[in-house]
């Protein structure tokens, strides 16, 4: 059931994508930002799938739900989920400037109302899919950390309308692999951390739209260079320094 969980993702997404991408490439008539309302609907294909899924297969919407409702966690990992995304870029890239590097902006907090408004909606859009639905179920499969990789992988590869509407290098498509990766990979350790807690991977994606590198795309390709290998870092040690928790089957 995952594997048409991610196909389904995908098809709902890229089909609400696809108008903007054939405005932009001149094959239909009439401005991209006509269809832009569609992309940002296409934001929300992980949960549609997710609830498709459950309803097909036989778990329902409640259950899918229910781990939304999990808050009583200790608050280190609410500061966790707000703080991390963001705080490991302040962090790489003050030390890239250290180094000798182009100095670049330490914070990307949403521009306007509207990017404020999508960083507090859109990740339960996702959430609730790659975390809610697909996470759990690859979990007991292939453990949290196989999990984490294919989510990310596929995390990847789901963002690649968005990036060519955005007009970022084919090149830098790559460097969102280790970005999803290891972002997918601090997410599961929050994630088990919390009993399995929807709720504070909701949150912990909404701290990665808080401060958001990916904004100065297409203009400079550094920021989310030094975040994807910052992410990559933290993975590295993230799966060092606690084993134990990616040897856990349930949270």
């Amino acid at each position: 059931m995952v594997a048409w969980y991610f196909l389904l993702a995908f098809a709902i997404t890229w089909s609400l994508q696809l108008p903007a991408l054939l405005a932009a490439h001149h094959v239909i008539d009439g401005p991209t930002d006509r269809y832009m309302a569609l992309v940002g609907l296409g934001a929300f294909g992980p949960m549609a799938a997710a609830v498709i899924a459950s309803r097909i297969e036989g778990t329902g919407i409640r259950a899918l739900l229910r781990p939304l409702s999990i808050w009583r966690v200790d608050a280190r990992w609410y500061l966790a989920a707000l703080a991390l995304p963001g705080g490991i870029f302040v962090v790489a890239a003050g030390a890239y400037d250290l180094l000798g590097g182009h100095r670049e902006p330490l914070l990307y907090p949403p521009s306007n109302a509207a990017y404020a408004l999508a960083a507090l909606v859109f990740p339960f859009g996702e959430e609730i899919g790659w975390r809610g639905f697909a996470f759990p179920r690859l979990r007991d499969r292939i453990g949290p950390l196989g999990a984490s990789v294919v989510i990310g992988v596929a995390w990847t590869f789901w963002h690649v309308p968005m990036l060519t509407l955005q007009g970022v290098a084919s090149w830098l498509y790559l460097v969102f692999v280790p970005f999803m990766v290891g972002g997918s990979i601090l997410f599961a350790w929050i994630y088990q951390h919390t009993r399995g807690s929807l709720l504070l991977a909701v949150l912990t994606h909404v701290g990665a739209h808080l401060s958001n590198p990916g904004h100065a795309m297409p203009a400079r390709w550094a920021p989310m260079v030094i975040h994807a290998a910052a992410y990559a870092l933290l993975a590295v040690i993230l799966l060092r320094a606690d084993p134990g928790v990616w040897r856990r089957t349930s949270p």
